[in-house]
């Protein structure tokens, strides 16, 4: 993303001529420290290959791959000329973004400027500007994307008529994120408008977060009492963003393409709205070019384009899907196309068979650059449109891909890609009393599966979540729709398959991301009771090592795996929260997730390289990479070993300095584990567990039957347990908790037990009767000032008076930016703090650590944060107080040398993490630590941070 500072800005410049403005944008970037005096004349290299000019008066020079070697660091510069300057190409230039790009950053700031191009009087204006802040706020203004794609397309729905699509079209667009609860409220009670043509619509502008368009389809024909019904749209509108969607809706009404829409793709409709009617000449070409779409290509791509008798539009499979002039530059590089990506040509008339033809060929030549093909087994060639879905490209090979960092971890071998076996079964059926003993037989069957997974894994989070799936084969409301569509003439398969769709539909169209990834644990019951009335067996992976790729893998899924084999977990979908997810952390597999869907065009056998750590995904690894990689793996394996034969020696420093290392524990089940691998006791016991594992509220009984589990496994260590941290991300069913709009702000924590205090009391009564004499520890989430810390220590004190458990201590976890920033206020009467470094970082960043773009940049190594944890440890020690790490932050390499270095005390990791991280803590000197914590608090981003460390 452009990121313009005041200092960036130079107003009021004048030079003779295109040389001399040139040269001052040089001067500008070597007086920035960005670039040695030499990058000048890659400057000039690079404007004789061909000229800069972007348009509306913007010229970008920036320098050759081969003047990269002068970049001393990734910078702009931005010169304005208010006479404007006669570029080589005859242009005239107002404004140099000039560029010192280490590698290919340039390519990002060329695609976000070419949305500059479209607002109209931006040349005079930028000329006139008289303030830096003028043209940062040009330049960096993000476009307003409206959204119309897959996502927001809910089709084939089994409604009764219109006004239930479009509830479920507002719904699609609230958990795409483009709207709030409130925009779906106002809709509830609005009447779709007829448009025509079956086709209807609906309009909203409150709790519009982004302008977007959602379809709501039926299953079947469909006529209520105002007329056939063969969809509902529902708009989103916001200013004039959402003026495009109104044009590609009416596209669609003049080419009368409405009717066609039942039982059609996702893809055939997004074709459609695209204005590509069934008349039209199409046809798709993957690119080639190394570097994507960028300016040299793009305007060869035009060139060809406006040589044709008729108008071409173009479009990206993987993108929006708008389809936009290929006669305009602007446009084209507004599209953004990258390496391995799908162009779609369209086009209409006498000669358009050979238009779409001609730029087909021109992109496949390269459009004026050498091109490689991809791997053979990754490559798709290029072919007309059909009505069949086409498989979304392939990750070019030995090229990263980035996912969402699921599972810690690096992993080389095949892909096995999972696909969903096909079920093929009649829809309609005579003996309703047949289909349902056939129903109810299958229900059985799965329970006994289900049972004895349950019974091998017991104890660990696969039993946990297997549980659970046989409380949903036990669930009315998925038993009941489907005896009720049997009754009406459905099959058995059909009745089942279509109560779970809908449940899991449903689902899904929820804002909160947790719970609409539950969806895939709904779809995975449906699977396997489904497989067992049509006789079909589940995918059995190879015999050999392998790394499984999936759209999604249901719990069942990785609870089969055969750990000795499998290497590593890539999914299409989910999130760092995803059942998936969670499971491959506990059973010790690399994994990432939300990868998007082109691993699922991935050919099984090719090799593939999986980083769970830094999120990445690599297909065909080059020998040299492969071998690169190979040196991390063999290397992490040598340190393991080695750390886990000294995995119960203490925690010192090269010059004696103690540094606790504690496990953080999902289940009481799991501390004799977390001994065996050496925890010195458990940092974080998240006792949530033991309220999700019960259809009711716990007991006393049962609570105080599980906290014991876990005392007697670690024989007299100190258990730090956290009170019930719920709401947010975590519902339990049998507390109701009102709608919010952003539930991680809300009812959470001990501002939701606080309201509930008869909980709060029964578990810490729990806690410390199963103490006893044992040490433990119990400290409240989520406490944002000493307030809320009082109210629960009221309830402490009373219920302690009663006990007296021999050795307890009472925190307070900081998680909340204020709880960090008060901490002197707190340290005077919380006995210690535990930093739970997740939601501190996502908090102080406003980044949501789950968010599927924005993860990556969720860093808890960012300055500011450990600005929080300096303040706090230094508040804690100065009423000698002491403080832990429970977050991940506390198992990172290269963190834990600035933690030691800020006087944490203690940190709690996983359990398989704990060898390792007492060994990182061994190769330290308690002065090199405090060293390199200063240098981290020197630096102004994580990236920083992190590039500090490594070069220390």
């Amino acid at each position: 993303m452009l990121m313009l500072t005041r200092e960036d800005v130079q107003l009021g410049c004048h030079a003779a001529d295109w040389k001399g403005a040139l040269a001052q944008a040089a001067a500008a970037l070597v007086d920035a420290g960005r670039v040695s005096a030499e990058y000048g004349e890659g400057l000039l290299a690079r404007e004789a290959q061909s000229s800069t000019y972007l348009g509306k008066g913007i010229a970008i020079p920036h320098g050759t791959p081969e003047s990269r070697r002068y970049v001393r660091s990734t910078g702009v510069r931005v010169l304005q000329f208010p006479e404007g300057v006669a570029w080589h190409d005859g242009s005239r230039v107002n404004l140099l973004v000039t560029i010192a790009a280490q590698s290919d950053e340039h390519l990002d700031i060329l695609r976000q400027l070419t949305h500059v191009l479209d607002r109209d009087g931006v040349a005079e204006f930028l000329a006139r500007a008289t303030s830096p802040d003028e043209v940062i706020s040009t330049l960096s203004r993000q476009p307003v994307t409206a959204k119309l794609d897959a996502q927001t397309l809910c089709l084939g729905l089994p409604v009764k008529d219109r006004w239930e699509l479009a509830l479920a079209a507002a719904a699609r667009l609230r958990h795409a994120g483009c709207v709030d609860a409130g925009f779906v409220a106002t809709l509830a009670g609005q009447p779709p408008v007829s448009l025509g043509q079956g086709l209807w619509l609906v309009v909203g502008t409150a709790g519009v977060r982004t302008p977007a368009l959602a379809l709501a389809t039926p299953d079947k024909p469909l006529r209520d009492d105002a007329g056939d019904v063969t969809g509902v749209f529902c708009l989103a509108a916001q200013g004039d963003g959402h003026r495009a969607l109104l044009e590609r809706l009416d596209a669609l009404l003049a080419h009368g393409e409405s009717a066609r829409l039942l039982g059609l793709s996702a893809e055939a409709i997004l074709s459609r709205l695209a204005g590509e009617s069934t008349q039209a000449q199409t046809a798709r070409v993957r690119l080639l070019n190394a570097h994507g779409l960028h300016a040299r290509p793009a305007q060869a791509l035009v060139q060809v384009a406006r040589e044709q008798t008729v108008p071409v539009r173009v479009r990206l499979l993987e993108g929006s899907g708008e389809a936009v002039s290929t006669t305009s530059l602007s446009k084209v590089l507004g599209l953004g196309a990258r390496r391995g990506q799908t162009l779609v040509f369209s086009a209409e008339g006498e000669g358009a068979a050979q238009a779409v033809s001609a730029l087909v060929e021109a992109v496949l030549g390269g459009l004026g650059e050498p091109v490689t093909p991809l791997s053979e087994a990754l490559e798709q060639a290029p072919a007309p449109l059909a009505p069949r879905k086409e498989p979304v490209a392939a990750p070019p090979v030995d090229e990263p891909l980035t996912a969402v960092p699921a599972a810690p971890g690096i992993a080389i071998a095949p892909a096995y890609v999972l696909r969903s076996p096909e079920f093929r079964y009649a829809e309609r059926a005579q003996d309703a009393a047949r289909e349902r003993s056939r129903l109810d037989k299958a229900l059985h069957g799965a329970r006994q599966q289900l049972s004895a997974m349950v019974q091998r894994t017991v104890g660990n989070e696969v039993a946990q979540i297997m549980s659970i799936h046989l409380e949903m084969l036990e669930d009315p409301a998925l038993r009941d729709p489907a005896l009720e569509s049997i009754g009406e003439g459905a099959s058995a398969e059909a009745g089942w398959w279509r109560a779970i769709d809908t449940a899991a539909r449903a689902q899904e169209s929820l804002a909160d991301r947790l719970l609409a990834e539950r969806a895939a644990d709904l779809r995975d019951v449906g699977r396997r009771v489904l497989g067992l009335l049509c006789g079909v067996e589940l995918p059995t992976p190879p015999e050999h090592p392998y790394i499984l790729v999936a759209e999604d893998v249901g719990p069942s899924d990785v609870a089969r795996l055969d750990t000795a084999q499998v290497r590593g977990l890539v999914t299409a979908r989910g999130g760092a929260t995803s059942h998936s997810a969670i499971l491959a952390r506990a059973l010790g597999i690399a994994a990432v997730a939300g990868a998007g869907e082109a691993v699922l065009a991935l050919v099984s056998g090719v090799e593939l390289i999986v980083d769970g750590e830094l999120g990445r995904v690599v297909a065909a690894p080059s020998p040299t990479r492969r071998e690169r990689t190979e040196r991390r793996i063999q290397e992490q394996e040598t340190r393991r070993q080695a750390a886990h034969a000294r995995r119960h020696e203490e925690a010192r420093t090269q010059d004696g300095h103690r540094v606790e290392v504690a496990a953080n524990l999902g289940s009481t089940a799991h501390a004799a584990d977390a001994v065996e691998r050496g925890a010195e006791g458990v940092g974080l016991l998240r006792t949530e567990f033991v309220f999700m594992a019960h259809p009711q509220e716990p007991d006393l009984a049962t609570q105080i039957a599980e906290y014991s589990k876990a005392f007697d496994a670690l024989a007299g260590r100190p258990l730090v347990a956290r009170t019930l941290d719920v709401g947010g991300d975590k519902p339990l069913p049998y507390w109701p908790m009102p709608q919010e709009d952003n539930p991680f702000l809300g009812l959470r924590g001990i501002r939701l037990t606080l309201t509930r205090p008869e909980v709060l009391e029964t578990q810490l009564r729990a806690l410390l009767t199963a103490a006893g004499t044992r040490p433990v520890r119990i400290m409240f989430p989520m406490v944002k000032d000493l307030e809320e810390f009082r109210a629960g220590k009221a309830l402490f004190d009373k219920v302690q008076a009663q006990v007296r458990a021999a050795d307890v201590q009472l925190g307070v976890m900081i998680e909340v930016p204020s709880c960090a920033l008060l901490a002197p206020t707190l340290a005077k009467e919380a006995d210690f703090f535990s930093i739970g470094t997740n939601d501190l970082t996502q908090y102080t960043l406003a980044i949501d650590r789950g968010h599927p773009r924005l993860s990556a940049q969720s860093d808890a190594l960012h300055p500011g944060v450990l600005q929080l944890i300096r303040m706090t440890v230094e508040a804690a020690h100065a009423e000698g107080r002491w403080v832990g790490v429970c977050g991940e932050l506390g198992s990172d390499p290269q963190a834990i040398p600035v933690l030691v270095g800020l006087g944490v005390d203690e940190l709690s990791v996983s359990s398989r993490r704990v060898p390792l991280v007492k060994a990182r803590v061994r190769e330290l000197t308690l002065s090199r630590a405090r060293e390199l914590a200063r240098l981290a608090l020197q630096q102004p981003t994580a990236a920083a941070v992190r590039e500090a460390l490594e070069n220390a």
